[in-house]
């Protein structure tokens, strides 16, 4: 019987690997990266064609690579870094596997540039489906080129899984400023079709920080520094009004190398606790340096996820370190009852006000110039006023005022009519299925959240903030599938700067805005003008609007695959709802309660929350035991 087990040829072996290590165009340019900041360089450009399929190049001018040693480097296992056991417990460089150039060999088109210091003449070798094509002396600056093109043209129904240009550009920026963010003292450029998205000169860490978030933060950071035997803290925190109701920007290094931790993510909120409302995520930028043999970074293939040998401890000195910074800065708030000695051998403060001042203010020019009548300042506060009665202009007598304008909650209207077609009310009661509520029955609203609408058979309780969250979506979903919303022009257009990462999901944005009434358009690098916005934001929101949305868009779950009109609707209508808590007026909650039995599917929020629930005079009945 012929033997059936055997073993893989390289370049399959090779290409299952890179199934591994690289999932898309983002997880090459980390490995591209890192290796360059492993070779000591102080420049690192990065080039990106088409999201990285087409091509990702990285230069840099470390140390180079041997004729030998770029032939080598393509080799599976093939690494530097470690020569026995122990060295893996010992690691302090970012690339150690060997595994990262030998995927990428496997599934793309490589050329490799490199010299070293000491050498007349470089390398040029090119790769292609893990097989050497050509290798010859070539002239280059010290350092090292490498540039891979075509991604995953050897394996096409990979290629076949990557997502669109926009969304795969947004995975590069996040690896890119992942690494931007671990060496301030590396410059670090990034060009994406021939237009420079990020220029990072090398600084200090707080100027990297905000060179990448973005200069308003430059005032909205605090220092964090705190210094053991076992371990270094250090960093920037956000001031508490620096929160936002996304989880915003939010990075935590160890060794320089970026991670997620759900757990000491979860010591830094605690950190804020009674800073910062419940639903809100501070900001934090947090580096910890310890013995590379009290963590494990080898427990993943990406290394984005590792194990420290006491996590107890590190949480700890990060929630310590964190609330140290906070009330170091007199972040928390307080009263100071102190008043400065300068000030209190002041006049104003030392001596009484008596009627000798009293008379000497009243009497000169000044006074006489707010107070008396004929003067320019003058506003005579009289009932005679011929401004009393400027509404009746606007009223009819048989209408009352209310009726001529849409009620607004918060800073969002209620007008029925805006962008889409208002449901047919009845003359006497508003009927949906087997619920009646009468035009003249009083509602109530308990604890600035619920309204309790009585029927015919009960009563209704009714969310405000879930309610009006079914009604927008569905204004959104017909607004976006065809009728689009009335956009309001602005008479003065706003400018809104955002940072290079946001810019590139806010422009694969523009369509689906467009459609539900934001007229957006790109103004030269990470700037855009608001030309309108929706016919119900209120004037001077619109800069807000969008930039929540954007936050909100970013951080969606990802555990749910929802197209992006259908995220982008979701985020709108939980953004623009009005929120538990606003006071409302008798005709607000009515136009609440009747918009929502409007809509096809007003029992439940689009996330499956109910929006109401019904309580029946039988079921009441039976609580009372009657």
């Amino acid at each position: 019987m012929a033997d059936i087990i055997q073993l893989l040829p390289d370049n399959i072996a090779n290409q299952i690997a890179a199934g591994e290590v690289i999932q898309r165009p983002a997880s090459a340019v980390k490995e591209l990266l890192e290796n360059a900041v492993d070779a000591g360089a102080t420049e690192i450009k990065l080039i990106i064609t088409d999201a990285g399929k087409s091509l990702i190049q990285v230069i840099d001018n470390g140390k180079g690579m041997s004729e030998t040693d770029a032939r080598m480097c393509f080799e599976r296992h093939a690494t530097s870094k470690i020569k026995n056991v122990n060295d893996l417990f010992h690691i302090r460089t970012m690339g150690f596997r060997g595994e990262a150039l030998a995927s990428i060999a496997a599934v793309a088109q490589v050329e490799l540039k490199t010299r070293k210091a000491d050498e007349e003449l470089g390398c040029y070798i090119e790769i292609e489906n893990s097989v050497v094509i050509k290798q010859e002396p070539c002239a280059c600056p010290v350092g090292t080129s490498i540039a891979m093109k075509n991604l995953f043209f050897s394996v096409p129904a990979r290629r076949n899984f990557l997502k669109s240009n926009a969304a795969e550009m947004r995975h590069i920026v996040d690896e890119f400023i992942h690494v931007a963010m671990a060496f301030p003292q590396i410059f670090f450029s990034l060009t994406a079709n021939g237009e420079q998205m990020f220029h990072l000169e090398a600084g200090n860490l707080k100027q990297r920080v905000v060179q990448v978030l973005g200069n308003q933060y430059a005032s909205k950071l605090v220092s964090v520094k705190e210094e053991t035997d076992y371990m270094n803290v250090y960093g920037f925190v956000g001031k508490p009004d620096a929160a936002r109701k996304t989880r915003g920007e939010q990075y935590f290094f160890v060794n320089n190398r970026y991670i997620k931790s759900g757990y000491l993510n979860h010591a830094v909120m605690s950190a804020f606790d009674n800073l910062i409302n419940k639903d809100s995520f501070p900001l934090y930028a947090l580096y910890i340096d310890l013995d590379p043999t009290r963590v494990d970074i080898n427990v993943h293939p990406t290394k984005q996820e590792i194990k420290f040998e006491d996590e107890k401890i590190i949480y700890a000195f990060v929630q310590a370190a964190v609330k140290h910074a906070l009330a170091q800065f007199s972040v928390a708030p307080s009263l100071d009852f102190t008043l400065n000695a300068e000030i209190q051998q002041l006049d104003a403060v030392s001596k009484p006000y008596t009627e000798g001042t009293k008379e000497d203010v009243s009497g000169s020019q000044l006074f006489k110039t707010f107070t008396q009548r004929h003067q320019a300042h003058k506003v005579d506060p009289s009932e005679k006023s011929e401004l009393k009665h400027w509404k009746d202009f606007f009223t009819s007598p048989q209408q009352p005022a209310s009726a001529s304008q849409p009620e607004t909650i918060g800073e969002y209207s209620l007008d029925i009519s805006a962008g889409y077609a208002a449901p047919q009310k009845q003359s006497s009661l508003y009927q949906q299925s087997d619920k009646l509520i009468a035009t003249d029955a009083h509602l109530l609203q308990l604890h600035t959240t619920y309204i309790i609408a009585p029927t015919q058979s009960g009563f209704l309780l009714v969310h405000q903030q879930l309610a009006h969250e079914r009604i927008l979506y569905e204004r959104f979903s017909v607004a976006a599938h065809g009728r689009q919303m009335v956009t309001q022009k602005l008479l003065f257009p706003s400018t809104l700067t955002v940072s290079p990462s946001d810019a590139v999901l806010l422009t694969d944005l523009l369509p689906e805005l467009k459609m539900l009434g934001y007229d957006v358009e790109p103004f030269g690098k990470d700037s855009f003008v608001i030309q309108g916005v929706p016919a119900d934001v209120s004037q001077g929101n619109e800069k807000h609007s969008i930039e929540l949305l954007i936050e909100q868009f970013k951080h969606f779950s990802s555990d749910i695959k929802f197209s992006k009109r259908e995220k982008l609707i979701r985020c709108l209508s939980r953004q623009q709802a009005i929120k538990a808590g606003q006071h409302l007026t008798q005709t607000e909650m009515r136009t609440l309660v009747e918009e929502l039995f409007s809509c096809n599917t007003a029992n439940v929020t689009p996330t499956g929350s109910p929006t109401y629930i019904e309580f029946k005079e039988d079921y009441l009945d039976r609580m009372f035991g009657r």
